[in-house]
């Protein structure tokens, strides 16, 4: 699908890895909508790419629509769904003080980052497949963002690589489900890049996790990310694929 001129809605596009994706695909000509939970950050960054923000909780199937209205009456339907969207958490099943974790802690992200990343993805679809199909008869295209905790979960991400996972086990059915439609689904596992959330730790912190991977011993940048995001839009050979950047196959033993 060629990215110019069509318009793209970004979960999470306010910041971090949303936000880098919704600056390569605007600098790539697509109309981009900015979704997320915090409207001023997502207007800020509207505003630099030429789009619209669009305050959006993807829990709530109310917020969701309203959403996906404004930004179609802006930039008329979308074919792109960038979903970006999610939360961390870290949490040992039996804490140090010996107590259980709490079930909230694990339902609530699994609720935003797997049932979030659904609600969206179903309302996005359900209004691609009523679209006129183009030339290659393609009616649109939608990315999941997974984790390589997916695969490779490290402690206390129980609830973390759950949801994750649960994106990963989504991404083939749904494209099987979806194909008939003209609508490919595809899922990127990152691994460790500079978000936002990862420059709260500590340098040192950041600098140990940088050191586990042997080449380049860096943190994965955003821009990288949003590359990847790009092509998967462009490249129409791509359906029902699980990508990991995480640099697998040269992480260091742990």
């Amino acid at each position: 699908m060629n990215i110019q001129g069509q318009a793209a809605l970004v979960t999470g596009g306010a910041s971090g890895l949303g936000e880098a994706t919704a600056r390569e695909l605007a600098r790539l000509g697509a109309k981009v909508a900015v979704l997320d939970v915090n409207l001023e950050l997502a207007q800020k960054v509207a505003a630099e790419i030429n789009g619209i923000a669009c305050q959006c909780d993807i829990t709530n199937t109310e917020s969701v629509t309203a959403a996906l209205a404004l930004a179609a009456a802006a930039h008329g339907p979308a074919r792109i769904l960038m979903n970006i969207a999610g939360i961390g958490s870290a949490k040992r099943i039996v804490g140090k003080d010996g107590n259980a974790a709490p079930l909230e802690d694990f339902a609530r992200v699994i609720n935003v980052n797997l049932v979030g990343s659904y609600n969206v993805s179903r309302l996005f679809a359900a209004a691609c497949v009523k679209l006129d199909p183009l030339e290659d008869g393609a009616r649109g295209v939608m990315m999941f963002t997974a984790s390589v905790a997916a695969f490779d979960g490290q402690v206390g991400q129980q609830a973390y690589s759950a949801s994750k996972g649960g994106l990963v086990g989504m991404t083939l059915p749904m494209a099987r489900d979806l194909a008939q439609h003209g609508i490919r689904v595809c899922t990127v596992a990152p691994g460790l890049f500079s978000t936002p959330l990862m420059q709260q730790l500590p340098e040192a912190v950041q600098q140990s996790l940088a050191a586990s991977i042997p080449f380049p011993p860096r943190l994965g940048k955003p821009e990288e990310f949003a590359q990847l995001a790009a092509h998967i839009v462009t490249n129409n050979h791509l359906n029902g694929e699980v990508i990991r950047l995480d640099g697998a196959l040269r992480m260091a033993p742990r």
